[in-house]
């Protein structure tokens, strides 16, 4: 594994990030360990654009910040590959693919009263995905876990993870853990320190929501919510449905519904639900703010990324905050696992796939495509 290691010997061109973020954002299924687990392979082992060590530093900076973890990675790639133009372009094709899906999904929603059925193909892909997180945390671990302290804080972190603590509390906590201990053995101080849009929709649109109102309503969530799907289904409950009235109870766990088996992002859920309030515009405005917190966020942070690593104190809490990461996605694994794996069949894929992936290093996004597959065969 020596390649993971050393320094990278290629750097990508825009033209190079645009299409791996295109593929990637519409093959990436499975919620943001999933896009994680694809990102680490094909950045890490297949392009070398980055090592394990610079890989983990940016997926530990993510899950500090508020908003979908995977695009925020995204965003951070294609910032430490292309400056601010990758950074707008990673984010950007990572997040579009999804977004016009989950745009036609709305169209046939508003016009059917019903989402398309896909219980076959998510019985086939769920299992896959399973193989691909567990692969990708595999890997990782061997990087992130440089000592007995950091092996420990990363099973404190699961299983506090799997009690459901705050994934934000179990980061931080986790980060002066290891600062604490690390300061302990230095004792010594670190060296660092850180019109359409203003108006209703006319008659006839889905509903009659102003674009402005929309767009600052998501841009709030996507400024201030941690954690996975089922924490942004609890802010978009609390706004949209109890305190705004503009959706009922079942159209947002339609559009939740919609976000996980799409590929991407999961917080284009936004697109679906912007769709369903003002048309087009309405899906446009919900979309950019949602994710509009996370390119802000990751500009403001990106420069800060490299500093922490040269302050002893602050190398230590990324150490920390990195094997809590781990931890988490350990946690969401094995809730995953429990979900997915529910009889032989699933079993068997799931064994397949782990064959196919460990031992013939297939590409994850073929892994995930073929479980889609055959899914779909076994339903049919």
């Amino acid at each position: 594994m020596a390649d993971e290691v050393a320094a990278p010997t290629t750097r990508a061109s825009l033209r190079e990030l645009a299409v791996f973020f295109l593929r990637l954002g519409a093959t990436a299924f499975g919620g943001p360990a999933a896009h994680i687990s694809m990102m680490k392979q094909m950045v890490v082992r297949e392009r070398s654009w980055l090592t394990r060590a610079k890989f983990l530093d940016l997926l530990g900076a993510a899950n500090l910040l508020p908003g979908p973890s995977s695009t925020e990675l995204a965003i951070y790639i294609g910032y430490e590959q292309a400056g601010f133009a990758g950074l707008l372009l990673g984010g950007t094709c990572f997040i579009l693919p999804a977004a016009l899906l989950t745009l036609g999904i709305a169209w046939l929603y508003v016009r059917m009263g019903t989402l398309p059925q896909v219980g076959g193909i998510l019985y086939g892909i769920k299992p896959v995905i399973i193989v691909v997180i567990a692969e990708a945390l595999w890997h990782l671990a061997r990087a992130a876990l440089k000592s007995w302290l950091l092996a420990f804080v990363g099973l404190l972190a699961g299983a506090a993870a799997l009690l459901r603590a705050n994934p934000l509390f179990i980061l931080l906590a986790s980060g002066a853990l290891v600062m604490t201990f690390q300061l302990g053995r230095r004792a010594r101080p670190g060296a660092g320190s850180v019109a359409a849009w203003f108006l209703p929709m006319a008659a006839g649109s889905p509903a009659s929501v102003a674009m402005l109102p929309l767009f600052l309503a998501f841009a709030k969530i996507g400024a201030v919510v941690f954690g996975s799907g089922y924490v942004l289904l609890a802010f978009l409950r609390a706004d949209f449905v109890n305190h705004l009235h503009w959706l009922t109870e079942a159209q947002l766990l339609d559009a939740v519904a919609v976000g996980q088996f799409t590929p991407g992002p999961v917080f284009t859920t936004a697109t679906f639900i912007g769709y369903l309030l003002g048309g087009i515009p309405g899906a446009v405005a919900a979309t950019a703010g949602i994710f509009a917190p996370a390119f802000v966020l990751v500009v403001i942070s990106g420069p800060l990324v490299p500093r922490l690593r040269r302050s002893p104190m602050a190398s230590a809490f990324l150490d920390g905050v990195n094997v809590a990461s781990l931890g988490l996605m350990a946690a969401v694994t094995w809730q995953l696992g429990r979900a997915a794996l529910v009889d032989a069949k699933t079993v068997a894929i799931a064994v397949a796939g782990a064959l196919l992936l460990f031992w013939f290093r297939l590409n994850s996004a073929w892994l995930v495509l073929g479980g889609a597959a055959v899914g779909f065969a076994i339903s049919h």
